[in-house]
């Protein structure tokens, strides 16, 4: 090649590299402002009756998420046949009252603790038993982000 073909090659091969930088540090900030402007908040819906799940997932992620300072608001709805394994194992008790503890605010359906016969026992652990359909719709709207387990 000649010389002059190849200082242009050069020149044109520096001028991309140069926008790409430039339009790629663009977009990193672009998406760094957004993160920062993210709501912190998570509605956890758990309805597994499983405990596996729910002392390896739920509790865990839950926890960790609260108290190493991962997420500000985290909301635990207990849902379902998860109201009924509340009930039944002290072991989960026990992560109820530690998320509690830890700032995790806990909710349960109404209708579903009514229906298992399980609301007094779940108001006993400090979690606020109310109907949550509607409440979970406006968690939605509001972009809260939503886990399900």
């Amino acid at each position: 090649m000649r010389g002059g073909k190849m200082k242009k090659i050069i020149w044109i091969t520096a001028l991309f590299i140069f926008c790409s930088s430039v339009i790629f540090s663009t977009l990193g900030e672009a998406a760094i402002s957004k993160d920062e402007k993210s709501i912190d908040s998570v509605a956890i819906v758990w309805t597994s009756g499983d405990p596996e799940v729910a002392k390896k997932m739920v509790f865990l992620y839950a926890y960790n998420a609260k108290n190493r300072g991962w997420l500000e608001n985290i909301k635990l709805i207990i849902w379902g046949p998860s109201a009924l394994l509340v009930s039944r194992d002290k072991e989960i008790q026990d992560w109820i009252k530690k998320l509690d503890e830890v700032g995790v605010e806990l909710y349960a359906c109404k209708w579903c603790s009514d229906h298992y016969k399980v609301s007094l026992l779940l108001e006993k652990l400090g979690v606020k038993v109310i109907y949550y359909g509607e409440p979970l719709s406006k968690l939605i709207q509001e972009d809260w982000k939503i886990l399900t387990f």
